[in-house]
């Protein structure tokens, strides 16, 4: 692709959440213009965004209208309708592609693409019928069981341990397609973002070690110090291949679980910048976001850096009703006085308990240093760590 360079190109996201946001704001700083197409009036990517298209994501006239102000255009969350990026296609470029973007909004088609990449994923099954749920392998019990579509955040996701448990929860879901994942006994949770363009050339973050509570990204450290080099680089070069197995354009996030007895399986991917980059903005000397744009505009790929020890401690609504009487501002006095302590709010009018609402990045030279202050931030919060 002919490169569009920075200060000559209108940019077009769909979806105005903070992924949104803050990729707006990484083409800002190029000096791209950019339009996003949200459904929500009050979109945190809207608000700062030099024009908000306020439609459906399968709206033509809407569609048509972004097709016609940008040069590129990419997503910022994969259960947008992947047509809508088809269509988009037909006549502007789009990165991801909508058929990379469908692969991911289904966990089966997901895993049957981790087997093809020759990427070593947890033992599961589909069940889409009553035939294959009773013909279920009971050596995958306990296991969990998740929906094959719509599912993130730990949403559409139920522990179970028994036949029974398993039929029941089936049926509490609607009975749509499910896969059955093997409950595995885990070590760590990690991360590897890659970004690859559309010649070909592939960068890749850190290994990002993550936390996760009630199925919700808690905090991330980089780097990775528990986990050693050798199983970094299988992480890394698993990543990249699942990414160059669908000709992947953009940002893509893949997550691992690391076993108790050493293996390495992948869990799932993101066709977009993740919540575990959102570090980047601070510890690396180029974010995931500018990477996006990097990306979609053809702009060179350079291999980022870490300039220093990060942890990013995610920022739920529940921090807000932590005094028990309704929605207070947490201290952020308080927080900011520590060193290298970096605030980043999304905008969201309403704080709501689960709701991401933002998250503090906190730099050190050392990931020892990274991790005390991370601990003074989390206890001014009330949050544990």
């Amino acid at each position: 692709m002919t490169p569009l360079l920075p200060g000559s190109a209108t940019l077009g996201v769909l979806g105005g959440g903070q992924l949104g946001r803050m990729f707006v704001q990484a083409a800002h700083s190029l000096g791209y213009r950019c339009v996003v197409l949200d459904p929500d009036k009050a979109s945190p990517a809207g608000a700062v965004a030099d024009q908000h298209l306020c439609a459906d994501y399968l709206d033509s006239f809407g569609l048509a209208q972004l097709a016609r102000d940008c040069d590129a255009i990419t997503t910022e969350f994969e259960n947008v309708p992947a047509i809508a990026l088809e269509t988009l296609a037909g006549m502007r470029f789009v990165a991801p592609s909508g058929e990379c973007v469908a692969v991911c909004q289904d966990r089966a088609v997901e895993k049957a693409h981790f087997e093809k990449a020759g990427v070593a994923c947890a033992p599961h099954a589909v069940i889409t019928n009553e035939i294959e749920l009773a013909a279920i392998d009971p050596a995958l019990l306990p296991g969990i069981l998740k929906t094959s579509r719509m599912g993130y955040d730990g949403k559409g996701q139920v522990r179970v341990r028994t036949p029974g448990e398993l039929t029941a929860a089936w049926q509490r879901l609607g009975q749509v397609p499910c896969v059955l994942e093997q409950l595995l006994p885990l070590a760590a949770e990690l991360s590897v973002i890659v970004v690859r363009g559309a010649d070909g050339a592939i960068v890749n973050f850190p290994v990002q070690q993550n936390l996760h509570r009630d199925g919700i990204l808690a905090v991330t450290e980089v780097p990775a110090i528990g986990v050693d080099a050798a199983l970094q680089q299988q992480a890394v070069a698993s990543a990249r291949q699942v990414a160059e197995a669908m000709g992947y354009v953009g940002v893509l996030c893949i997550e691992f679980f690391l076993l108790q007895d050493g293996r390495l399986v992948v869990n799932e991917m993101a066709p977009r910048p993740h919540n575990s980059g959102h570090y980047t903005l601070d510890g690396c000397d180029v974010s995931q976001f500018e990477m996006q744009v990097r990306a979609m505009t053809g702009l060179p790929l350079v291999p980022p850096r870490l300039v220093q020890a990060s942890v990013m401690l995610n920022l739920l609504g529940d921090l807000w009703f932590r005094g028990g009487e309704g929605p207070q501002t947490p201290d952020w006095a308080a927080v900011l006085a520590l060193p290298g302590a970096h605030l980043h709010l999304y905008g969201k009018a309403e704080a709501r308990p689960g709701r991401k609402m933002g998250h503090l990045n906190l730099t050190a030279d050392t990931p020892e240093a990274a991790r005390a202050v991370a601990a003074q931030a989390a206890a001014i919060l009330g949050l544990p760590f």
